[in-house]
């Protein structure tokens, strides 16, 4: 379960340094989003969520190139980048965040397993994904995605002048 602690901690930064933030979502399906705007007053920070499950939807939503897809698969760092880096655009806010994985407990492969999950945060200055492999049920991956994503954000902004 992702602590109020983190969140409210997130929150505070995000607020303090008045930078705004919006997320496309595959694997955890809009919990980004509800744990963002969890806080009250989260309006102030949170522009939007786009849940881009499908291809079509990263592709429509998020301008996700078709050939990354076809290429790399929607489970993937270059995916992240893009999704983060879409969502970002569309939204015209300062940081996207993305998610993208495979919670289980079906759909892993031996390459790309159960709980690999790729996270990117894109500012106007840079993007990063960072690749994680969780070994939890699909609530408990789709959380620890959550925890690690609001880990990023917190990273990012306190070290980073955005």
């Amino acid at each position: 379960m992702v602590s109020s602690d983190l969140i409210e901690s997130v929150a505070d930064l995000l607020t303090s340094k008045k930078l705004s933030i919006a997320t496309a979502e595959s694997c955890t399906g809009g919990l980004l989003g509800h744990v963002l705007t969890s806080i009250s007053g989260s309006s102030v920070y949170y522009d939007r969520g786009i849940i881009s499950y499908t291809n079509q939807a990263k592709q429509d939503l998020l301008n996700v190139p078709v050939d990354l897809l076809q290429k790399y698969g929607a489970v993937s760092e270059p995916v992240a980048e893009k999704m983060a880096e879409g969502v970002r655009r569309n939204a015209s806010s300062d940081i996207g965040v993305s998610t993208t994985g495979i919670a289980g407990p079906t759909g892993g492969t031996k390459e790309k397993p159960v709980g690999l999950v790729y996270i990117g945060l894109s500012t106007k200055r840079k993007t990063v994904v960072k690749r994680f492999v969780f070994d939890g049920d699909r609530l408990e991956n789709k959380d620890s995605t959550c925890v690690e994503a609001l880990r990023l954000i917190q990273e990012e902004v306190e070290d980073q002048e955005l």
